[in-house]
């Protein structure tokens, strides 16, 4: 048998749907609650509305937010998608799943200093939804799917996971328990299991238990012997990465989506003479799939281009599925000088940044350098000639001293921000 026959063999194998079915329906619910989690917690105003200036994503510094109303409508259209997504067939899915992906990842772009993770998967997540035939009715639990559906889904949770887990062995995580040698001890007053999180030696056991459930959870996932215990594994993992940290609704996210590697036998109706009408991947489908799952693969890897400390320099960090792996903070001073009279200024950065705003650029090069040709270009709007602007960013990482992480004499707004090393920033002293 050739290698194509045996791939199309295990591609278009009708499987249940049952496994989809639930997933989705779990992914629309989960939808619904971020979106409404987030108009309640008035996060529409602070994170869109208020902010003067917004950083953006490399190559889409063309988003920027609408309008109040609009942007209150384009969360009720993801509330409204999610249902589409969770229950509809036919037209009503697919135009569910593009608004769903349109508009959470519209949300997303407007500000890079909200980039989390799990809400670039959640991105992911619904691009593959517009991209899989549309779903037969919930209520039908004899329909069948093709294989590839369900295998689509399952490699990217398991490729989230594993990265996840190869970005910890490294020697703060392993050798030296960092961060979590900073955060676990903060939580010695939670009631019963507080004083676990005292002994000294609970960090080192939770980061490498840490790495090991991430880099082995998607296999006991797959064996369907080991499937209910693991799954026991994903619900209390998350459930204390919940309790301890402030990650919004990323727990749940793992908790729903890991529900996509059952099968759900017990629930299926069981049908003699079951239909197959599977249809094969259209070519262009093949060509976008291939070229997704490829970039996927290859992509968090892009890291090992730059010379320098990943945590220091956060050159190819993002997008990599390092997450929870650093404790930085940073002070980003900056001076705005007129280039005709020589004299140069200290810029007030609350008057143009919210908080969350400064203590996520003050540590990260990219957005020092867009926040310092924001500030060169608005004030030479108000008559600073030529304005050249510097910066002094002290920062610490993983508890470690401040250091300075950028050359304080450089003008940034010479510098441009592309895939190249960026020269101006200093090495990591230690």
């Amino acid at each position: 048998m050739s290698f194509r026959v045996k791939l199309n063999s295990f591609l278009y194998t009708p499987i249940p749907a049952l496994p989809f079915q639930v997933f989705r329906i779990g992914w629309g619910l989960l939808m619904i609650i971020s979106a409404v989690r987030f108009m309640a917690l008035g996060w529409i105003e602070d994170h869109y509305v208020k902010p003067i200036f917004h950083f953006k994503y490399w190559g889409f510094e063309w988003v920027e937010p609408i309008s109040r109303t609009g942007l209150y409508i384009t969360h009720i259209l993801i509330i409204l998608a999610s249902i589409g997504v969770a229950v509809g067939t036919k037209i009503v899915y697919r135009i569910s799943a593009i608004v769903l992906f349109v508009s959470f990842t519209y949300t997303e772009l407007i500000d890079l200093t909200y980039y989390l993770n799990h809400y670039y998967f959640v991105s992911l997540i619904c691009f593959l939804l517009c991209l899989i035939p549309s779903p037969p009715p919930i209520t039908d639990r004899s329909a069948y799917i093709p294989a590839w559906v369900v295998y689509l889904f399952k490699f990217q949770i398991s490729l989230l996971y594993i990265y996840a887990g190869l970005a910890k062995i490294n020697e703060d995580w392993l050798i030296h328990a960092l961060p979590l040698k900073i955060w676990l001890p903060a939580h010695y007053d939670l009631p019963i299991i507080g004083n676990l999180f005292a002994w000294k030696y609970t960090s080192y056991i939770f980061s490498w238990l840490g790495m090991l459930y991430d880099c082995t959870i998607p296999f006991w996932l797959m064996w369907r012997k080991s499937r209910p215990y693991a799954y026991i594994a994903v619900i209390v993992f998350h459930a204390i990465v919940g309790i301890l940290f402030q990650i919004g609704v990323f727990p749940l996210v793992m908790i729903v989506s890991t529900l996509i590697f059952f099968d759900f036998d017990k629930w299926m109706k069981k049908t003699e003479n079951n239909v197959f009408d599977i249809q094969p991947i259209p070519k262009w489908l093949k060509y976008v799939l291939s070229f997704y799952i490829i970039f996927q693969v290859l992509y968090p890897w892009r890291y090992v281009l730059y010379s320098g400390n990943l945590f220091w320099t956060e050159e190819g960090y993002r997008f990599s599925w390092r997450v929870m792996l650093m404790e930085k903070a940073g002070t980003a001073t900056f001076y705005v000088k007129d280039t005709r009279t020589g004299k140069e200024g200290l810029v007030n950065n609350r008057e143009f940044l919210n908080d969350h705003q400064e203590k996520q650029m003050a540590m990260q090069p990219d957005m020092i350098l867009q926040f310092a040709h924001f500030l060169g270009k608005y004030y030479e709007k108000k008559g600073i000639h030529k304005p050249e602007v510097r910066a002094e960013v002290y920062v610490t990482l993983n508890g470690r001293p401040s250091q300075l992480l950028i050359d304080p004499n450089i003008n940034l707004m010479q510098e441009k921000d592309t895939f190249k090393p960026k020269k101006w920033i200093l090495p990591y002293p230690y």
